[in-house]
């Protein structure tokens, strides 16, 4: 008899360590898949937009963060923290090629609409497309044609997804994100908030055993 397992994800677009997890949590499945076979993840993907302000053209990534953290010296250091953890995840990001702090509502509306409307093969190309067009080549996925271009690579319907588009003036705010789920990343799991931030793969599992371990027992 198989086991659902309800993994809930809250995530931005703009967020290195929602990346980060992201490749944590998928090294995660793999090992629960091997030792539990059975078990059937259903994974949901819950945008949270952190920065709901940024105009339809965004902002000048580096002088954002100057002022953000307080200086050059500062946002070369965060930097410099993230790109450890990104190398020891495998994640590639390019720093040099980022220009713009995006708008990430519509990202957010158009995979809301994905998981809703087509398959769960294509919501998770378009989220990870978008994921490495920000990071690796500084696309600007604040901006309709970008966003429309990487969702028919996914295998999206053009004028469905146009129809998603709304513009930044309108913030995106998630119906399934409850009060105190506002940091990101966060795993929640069925239905329970358990861990938050870029968790190591072996806390991701151990949370998910924990997960199943109450599930099996009898009631």
């Amino acid at each position: 008899m198989s086991t659902t397992l309800n993994l809930h994800v809250g995530f931005d677009f703009i967020c290195p360590w929602c990346l980060i997890g992201k490749r944590h949590l998928q090294d995660a499945l793999a090992q629960l898949r091997a030792e539990r076979p059975e078990v059937e993840v259903q994974l949901h993907w819950l945008g949270v937009q952190l920065l709901p302000t940024v105009p339809s053209q965004g902002w000048p990534f580096e002088a954002f963060y100057r002022q953000r953290l307080g200086g050059e010296a500062a946002m070369r250091q965060r930097q410099a923290m993230v790109q450890r953890a990104a190398d020891a995840a495998g994640v590639r990001i390019d720093y040099g090629a980022i220009g713009v702090m995006p708008s990430t509502a519509d990202a957010h509306r158009l995979l809301a609409w994905a998981g809703l409307h087509a398959s769960a093969a294509q919501r998770d190309d378009l989220l990870e497309r978008l994921l490495r067009a920000y990071f690796e080549e500084g696309d600007d996925i604040g901006n309709a044609v970008v966003l429309l271009a990487h969702g028919e690579a996914a295998g999206l319907d053009r004028a469905a997804m146009q129809a998603e588009l709304r513009g930044a003036e309108t913030p995106y705010r998630s119906a399934d994100v409850r009060a105190g789920m506002s940091g990101v990343p966060f795993f929640s799991i069925n239905g329970r908030l358990t861990l938050t931030g870029a968790q190591a793969p072996a806390a991701l599992l151990a949370a998910m055993r924990d997960a199943l371990a109450d599930a099996d027992s009898p009631a």
